[in-house]
């Protein structure tokens, strides 16, 4: 069975080449060189911030492990990462709209830095003040960067349709590109050159550091709302009052907590779904796969963008039904292919086929994250951009922990068919979302109106 790893990254390989070599003029957006300044210097940025993340990812669990600790021990420690996400993360995010971008930027960058650095010690304490610093990390780089590059974007009078490139280009580099390049170079450090499972932590640090050292020297500040008068309270406020207020808003805030929140569930099963009798199965190579799976999407995201037809409210239905279907594979699986009483081997004819399902997730995946993007941007208002993303996460993180505690009370199966079901329901969201964007406006019934009534035999 191993062929069939290669096939797959194989096949894969060259249908994203193939996307990228045949992208036509209709496919492209042709812009001038102080916006593809500005866009690769964002891009080089957001490249680094995703290397120092994606660098630690594989490592954590193995390196808790190493340090000796259990299974119920590492759970408390990743929990611990996503609630301080939901409550320190949230109030940190969401001082960037008052105190500045570039600067809750640079606090990203020192704040995972620290995280990294705890790393070195083995005592649980001093992991779990790592853990708390990586969540607040986590709620800045899904949050301060976005909102930075909108405002700055807009503020020099650029195009709105030109953030879809940046976009684009951004998930396909950094949740792609930046992804498999940074898992090879993990396993060099901690496999080929013996470095030790720490080792990724540091490389993570430099590569963040010199990420600030750009931020610091090239980028200028912007602002949400920089009222003095207005405290941290005053801005939750405003921005439940905008979530409440705006249907678009609450419909995208549930899409993004529904998705995001199968995603990570996703994270967290695909290992167990694979291998159920333990067996042996490339996991970093697999990892590689997924992610090259995420850059055909963020491939064909950025075709998609570049028309005006489909609009990103209609394709986004198809998107969340397919990702939902995919999902489902495990439990259709579990009835229809016989399991395996073997233990160890390779990996099963029922892991294959969940295999497949979970390159198409991934798929999703990767156009879900631009276009999500370019929702963002249109529906969000920039004086509370920072702050409404965050509250977006609280029932991502809520329902992440939830999982987290709960992981062995369930059967693999159940999980995958919640995740499934809330995949579906964020199509059917979406799907109002859109007849809620296409429905005309009451001064655009007056206008027909009048139109009618001035040529009734519409000559």
């Amino acid at each position: 069975m191993e062929i069939f790893y290669f096939l797959v990254f194989g096949a894969l390989s060259l249908v994203v080449v193939a996307l990228e070599l045949t992208k036509t003029n209709k496919d492209r957006i042709n812009t001038p060189s102080a916006f593809n300044a500005f866009k690769n210097n964002y891009l080089l940025v957001y490249s680094l911030m995703m290397a120092g993340d994606w660098l630690q990812g594989p490592y954590v669990y193995y390196l808790y492990s190493q340090y000796g600790f259990g299974k119920g021990e590492i759970g408390q420690l990743f929990i611990a990462g996503f609630g301080s996400s939901m409550l320190f993360g949230t109030i940190v995010g969401s001082l960037a709209d008052k105190q500045g971008r570039k600067r809750a930027c640079i606090t990203y960058c020192i704040t995972y830095i620290l995280s990294c650095v705890t790393k070195h010690s083995p005592e649980y304490k001093v992991l779990m003040l790592g853990r708390v610093l990586g969540g607040i990390a986590t709620s800045l780089l899904f949050s301060a960067f976005e909102s930075w590059l909108v405002a700055e974007h807009n503020k020099r009078g650029f195009e709105q349709q030109w953030l879809s490139i940046t976009f684009s280009k951004a998930i396909f580099l950094g949740n792609g590109l930046v992804a498999i390049i940074a898992g090879l170079f993990g396993n060099v450090l901690v496999d080929s050159l013996s470095l030790g499972p720490v080792a990724p932590f540091d490389a993570a640090a430099c590569f963040l550091a010199i990420g600030m050292a750009i931020i610091m020297s090239s980028w200028t500040e912007n602002y949400g709302d920089p009222s003095e008068n207005k405290d941290l309270l005053t801005q939750f406020r405003g921005a439940a009052v905008a979530i409440a207020s705006d249907e678009k808003i609450a419909l995208l805030g549930a899409i993004q907590s529904l998705f995001e929140g199968s995603m990570y569930t996703f994270v967290f099963l695909w290992t167990p779904a694979l291998s159920p009798n333990n067996e042996d199965i490339p996991h970093g190579f697999i990892f590689a796969t997924f992610m090259l799976a995420s850059m055909l999407g963020s491939s064909l995201a950025s075709r998609l963008m570049a028309r005006n037809t489909p609009k990103v409210e209609s394709y986004m239905q198809i998107v969340f039904v397919v990702s939902s279907a995919s999902l489902v594979l495990p439990i259709v699986t579990s009835f229809l292919v016989a399991p395996s009483d073997v233990k160890g081997g390779s990996i099963s004819f029922s892991g294959c086929i969940q295999l497949l399902g979970f390159c198409a997730f991934e798929s999703c995946v990767g156009i879900f994250w631009p276009s999500i993007m370019k929702m963002r941007s249109q529906y969000i208002p920039e004086e509370a951009r920072s702050t409404i993303m965050n509250f977006f996460r609280i029932p991502l993180n809520i329902f992440v922990c939830v999982v987290l505690y709960n992981v062995d009370a369930f059967p693999i199966t159940v999980m995958f068919g919640m995740c499934s079901i809330f995949l579906f329901v964020a199509s059917i969201l979406q799907r109002r979302l859109q007849a809620i964007v296409e429905k005309p406006k009451s001064g655009d019934w007056a206008l027909s109106d009048k139109n009618t009534e001035a040529d009734p035999l519409n000559i």
